[in-house]
């Protein structure tokens, strides 16, 4: 009989739990639930339970892995804190785990869990340095070495989204978060449009935020259509963006960096090929043609086959 694994995925607004072996094969049964920001860590880990029960029924696993959307202690099993959800401070989740579901755990971040999916068997499959980005609400990164997460046991490790683009950003809060993420993207539509003269793409996006419809996935839409607010809003974005990615190929000369996230969904045109322009632009000369930045392949449950890795691995 193959061994099964739980795999758990906490984001900021997304819960998902599934059931599979850990190799890359398909989940056989998920539980998927909205967050509610407002019940906080206590909710959410109501939610776990409940549907958690739900799946442990009908499956015998041997362990839990975890996904986390924030810093973890994965050695001592500990959530360290989430930027989205208050309540989870120091928060012994593994414990928890095995308290509630019957079932020992292992954590780790939800970017690094991702990282390991898409290096293990997604787009980075068979690459010997794979950097991974999602870039939605927030930017996140992992990097994995010769098929192995770098720096477990760290609090946090390649935290892309929270570089400092330049020196003029003198300030925690100038990040490439801060430009490249949707909400640094609805940012820079609201900036462009106060000083634009085109009049047809300010009437779009006013109309956007009458409606209070001017969101990133909008600003993505309206690029797309040929609005030129939003394609300078999401342009600024892939620069900084670029910028970043270009520093983690010089510090680590990665061979693979796969994009993921809903930003990424924007596309080839308007996404992906701006941002090979702009890490060309800034990568170390030498590593120029060794690199390849390809688009994230295993879909939402991304988070779910790496935490699934996790537990696979910490069993033996």
């Amino acid at each position: 009989m193959a061994k099964h694994f739980l795999g758990i995925e906490i984001g900021g607004t997304k819960l998902q739990l599934g059931i599979g072996a850990g190799d890359g094969s398909d989940i056989v049964a998920i539980e998927r639930r909205d967050i509610n920001i407002a019940s906080g860590a206590p909710g959410i880990l109501a939610q776990i339970e409940e549907a958690g029960r739900i799946l442990l029924s009908k499956h015998q696993v041997q362990r839990i892995g975890v996904g986390f959307g924030g810093p973890v202690n994965s050695e001592l099993g500990r959530v360290i804190k989430s930027h989205q959800v208050d309540g989870w401070d120091d928060i012994a989740l593994g414990e928890w785990c095995e308290d509630k579901l019957g079932v020992p755990a292992v954590l780790g971040n939800d970017c690094d869990c991702a990282a390991l999916a898409e290096a293990s068997f997604g787009a980075g499959q068979g690459s010997r340095t794979v950097f991974y980005v999602t870039v939605g609400t927030g930017i996140g990164g992992g990097l994995v070495i010769e098929g192995s997460l770098h720096g477990i046991g760290r609090p946090s490790v390649a935290e892309i989204g929270h570089l400092r683009p330049g020196i003029s950003a003198d300030t925690p809060a100038a990040t490439v978060e801060s430009y490249a993420a949707g909400p640094g993207i609805v940012a820079a539509a609201e900036r462009f449009l106060e000083t634009s003269d085109d009049e047809a793409a300010k009437s779009e996006l006013q109309h956007c935020k009458m409606e209070s419809i001017l969101t990133a996935k909008r600003i993505a839409d309206l690029a797309t259509s040929g609005n030129s607010i939003a394609k300078s809003a999401v342009f600024q974005g892939t620069c900084v963006l670029g910028w970043a990615i270009a520093q983690v190929i010089t510090i680590t000369s990665a061979d693979v960096v796969i994009v993921g996230g809903g930003v990424s969904s924007i596309g080839e045109e308007h996404f992906f090929q701006p941002l090979r322009n702009e890490v060309a632009r800034y990568v170390f000369p030498p590593l120029a043609d060794s690199y390849r930045i390809l688009s994230a392949s295993l879909g939402e449950e991304v988070v779910v086959h790496g935490a699934l890795t996790l537990a696979k691995a910490a069993t033996g």
